[in-house]
């Protein structure tokens, strides 16, 4: 892979930039202290800004990285981040990235998070030179799953107690699109 980093990506309602350590607020706002949205992630839901604040400082430092791919999901018609998606995880050995993604659930069953992986797939494929994009969720979250399948991802199976959230041990259904097929 040649990695370029979290370039600015422009689709027609949204912008996908890098986080800015001023996000704080609205990402506190928008996402990070919704239940709703924690439910099926890693992290818990935010109690404070203060918590924003530290995950941005990580960020804002992993930019410095050209492997580093984390971008704000800002909705233009209120101009403020709405949510995120990422490389939560990459295999340089087979050019293989794993996207993550989170938006409030105020703008869920809209479109916005498959307009914004959508958009990155193009950026993957051609400009990185990623082989493999893959993704996951929990099968008791099937709407992310339509999300992936919107993106033309394949279900390849679902990896039994593989994955870890705020539920605990959980299982992983897996989906992921090639390149060789990302092409037709």
């Amino acid at each position: 892979m040649e990695h370029k980093g979290t370039k600015k990506i422009e689709t027609e309602r949204l912008i996908l930039r890098q986080f800015t350590k001023e996000d704080a607020e609205v990402m506190f706002k928008n996402w990070e202290s919704d239940s709703k949205v924690t439910e099926f992630l890693r992290w818990p839901t935010a109690t404070d800004v203060s918590e924003a604040e530290q995950v941005l400082d990580e960020w804002v430092r992993g930019y410095e990285n050209n492997d580093f791919y984390q971008w704000a999901i800002v909705l233009k018609e209120i101009g403020e981040p709405i949510g995120s998606i990422s490389v939560v995880d990459k295999n340089e050995n087979l050019d293989i990235v794993h996207i993550g993604y989170c938006i409030g659930s105020k703008w869920w069953h809209q479109g916005i998070t498959t307009e914004a992986f959508k958009a990155i797939i193009p950026f993957f494929f051609k400009e990185v030179g990623v082989n493999r994009i893959e993704s996951q969720h929990d099968p008791n979250n099937p709407n992310s799953g339509k999300v992936m399948e919107k993106c033309g991802l394949i279900y390849e199976g679902t990896l039994r107690q593989a994955d870890w959230s705020n539920k605990g041990v959980v299982d992983a259904c897996m989906y992921s699109l090639l390149k060789s097929e990302w092409k037709k």
